[in-house]
């Protein structure tokens, strides 16, 4: 059997009330050969066996998302690899997308547009924003199902053993080697959090703590900030 192409890495903590459906969009890839890939981060629920049912590969990985998505990544045996949060769904045909954006010209890495699900209007202007501003600076978000090159992921180091902004620091990373293909299907994710916590509320936090990051400060401290 041949290497898949893509390995899609999932880190996933106590996701067990949406995984399956998370899982059930991936279907299409995973009938194409795509390898994924559950980074479990000690789930006290059964989140690991909906995993294994929905045909994931499952490894255990320190608690973290960037440690998670990297141990992940130490796994993989796909040439691309596409980091995908648990409440996330990706576009059926997304890992067509991903080759044909890099096989067409030098990038080696990229993302998807968001789409922000929940009853809020708010939510897709705050999306809509985020893509735009994303194409304009070259930095992504995890929200937005980063991929690159395994090779290219190598090269920069992986993800940066923070607690926060990690995806952030990577763009940064990966500018250095080109910039990001941004690819215009997007990726819904939910809006649980923004609901949660409220919009307007969440979307002042968001722009104080990126802000504070880029003026130095340290990523844990913009964690206890964000919990």
């Amino acid at each position: 059997m041949t290497a898949p192409t893509l390995t899609i890495v999932m880190p996933a903590l106590n996701e067990a009330a949406g995984i399956d459906a998370a899982l059930q969009t991936l279907a299409p890839l995973l009938a194409r050969g795509a390898q994924l890939l559950v980074a479990d981060g000690g789930s006290a629920d059964d989140t690991v066996a909906r995993a294994l049912a929905g045909g994931a590969q499952v490894i255990s990985a320190a608690r973290g998302r960037a440690l998670q998505m990297n141990a992940g990544a130490q796994q993989a045996s796909g040439a691309v690899l596409l980091f995908l949060h648990a409440d996330s769904a990706l576009p059926g045909d997304a890992d067509i997308l991903i080759q044909h954006a890099l096989a067409a010209g030098p990038e080696v890495w990229g993302r998807f547009d968001v789409r922000i699900a929940g009853k809020p209007r708010l939510l897709r202007v705050i999306a809509a924003f985020m893509n735009v501003r994303s194409r304009w600076s070259g930095i992504a978000t995890g929200d937005q199902a980063m991929f690159m090159t395994h090779a290219a992921f190598d090269a920069v180091g992986g993800f940066p053993a923070q607690p926060l902004m990690e995806d952030i620091e990577l763009s940064a990373r990966l500018l250095k080697l080109s910039r990001p293909a941004c690819l215009r299907a997007c990726v819904v994710t939910s809006g649980r959090r923004w609901e949660s916590r409220g919009v307007w509320s969440t979307l002042v936090l968001m722009w104080r703590l990126r802000l504070a990051y880029w003026r130095g400060a340290a990523p844990e401290r913009l964690a206890e900030l964000y919990r």
